[in-house]
């Protein structure tokens, strides 16, 4: 080896921390980018929806990986339609940045009166409720909300006027009463569902009852699922990785042979040999 040789690779270069900037900074780029570049110039309010979906949903995706420059970086881009709107709005004259941060200012207050009003504490709902008359339970909650989280606000909702469960026993007993209906419906001897369409109703009943377990105890089931979603997924590539260091494909297997992976994943998680 010669004297100016290292047996060791090389650091690999961070990434440069980003300049500090202010949010004036942003607003006068996505000035200057309406002014100055062809394709920003021509996004509307209509245009930009898929890209504010897609943003929101990768910010999601950081936030459960952990890892703070990642996290960082998207939400500067979901950041970028924040200020793409409020600039596309300034110029249609309609708002601007800073009425956008006035209403958001006024809303906070009146959200939490304990800290910015009369010191007492109060439900948000309840405070809705007794400001606004709604036409329907639903009525503000975006089209596009998933179920999972629909079901959450719209229970979050009735509570807000005190139609709710004094605890989570009430909602854990209607989850066993929704079980019960589901398997009246499916054939003990044969496992056919006797009646679809009342089958559909019962599952759509157990599934609305289990989210409202869920926010009963402080979990969001869209959450709870995502976990749940990321561990089969994890758990079935280790069967597939164990199958194959036997020679294998699960396509192959019985489904016992396939269970006994199962459980062998499952206790590889344990630590058990």
């Amino acid at each position: 080896m010669s004297a100016d040789a290292t047996p060791f690779a090389p650091e690999p270069e961070l990434p440069p921390v980003p300049a500090p900037r202010t949010m004036d900074d942003a607003l006068a780029l996505m000035r200057d980018l309406r002014a100055r570049c062809e394709w920003d110039a021509a996004q509307t309010h209509q245009s930009l929806r898929p890209y504010l979906i897609e943003e929101a949903h990768e910010v999601d995706d950081a936030i459960a990986g952990g890892e703070d420059a990642v996290l960082r970086d998207e939400l500067g881009d979901l950041f970028l339609q924040v200020l793409f709107h409020s600039v596309v709005a300034e110029e249609r004259g309609a708002f601007g940045m800073a009425d956008v941060a006035g209403a958001l200012v006024a809303k906070m207050h009146a959200r939490h009166p304990h800290l910015y009003g009369d010191g007492i504490r109060r439900s948000w709902e309840r405070m809705k409720a007794a400001k606004t008359r709604r036409s329907s339970l639903e009525e503000g909650l975006p089209a596009g909300l998933p179920s999972l989280h629909r079901a959450h606000r719209l229970q979050d909702r009735a509570a807000g006027v005190g139609f709710d469960w004094d605890d989570a026993l009430g909602p854990l007993a209607k989850v066993r009463e929704e079980v019960e209906e589901v398997a009246a419906l499916i054939d003990p001897a044969t496992g056919g569902v006797r009646d679809q369409d009342a089958l559909e109703a019962e599952l759509g009943d157990l599934l609305f009852a289990v989210v409202n377990l869920c926010r009963k105890t402080g979990v969001h089931a869209a959450l709870g699922l995502d976990r749940t979603n990321a561990k089969f997924v994890r758990r079935y590539a280790t069967m597939e990785r164990l199958a194959a260091a036997d020679g294998r494909r699960l396509s192959d297997l019985s489904l016992e042979e396939q269970d006994r992976y199962w459980d062998a994943v499952k206790r590889e998680e344990r630590g058990e040999s």
